[in-house]
């Protein structure tokens, strides 16, 4: 019953990973605010449009490729009169 509540495999294997603390540095907000910018700036249009795709898929909880269509009934269209 206690492997029902708790994932053993994945504690198991969580377990084993180890956190490289030589791969960040310690800044102030504004170094790290710097430094991010000038990182996306290097990134080609499609790298940030890959990316920004992928936080919506996080933020709004959808398979990152499967977006959720839209609810066409929610709007109406209708012809301008001249």
């Amino acid at each position: 019953m206690l492997k029902q509540i708790i994932n053993v495999d994945y504690i198991c294997i969580m377990s084993s990973y180890k956190l490289d603390r030589t791969a960040f540095k310690a800044q102030t907000a504004e170094e790290a605010t710097k430094n991010q910018a000038a990182y996306y700036k290097t990134l080609t249009w499609q790298e940030r449009l890959r990316i920004a795709n992928y936080l919506n898929s996080v933020a709004y909880n959808y398979p990152e490729n499967e977006p959720p269509k839209m609810d066409r009934t929610a709007f109406s269209m209708r012809k301008r009169e001249d």
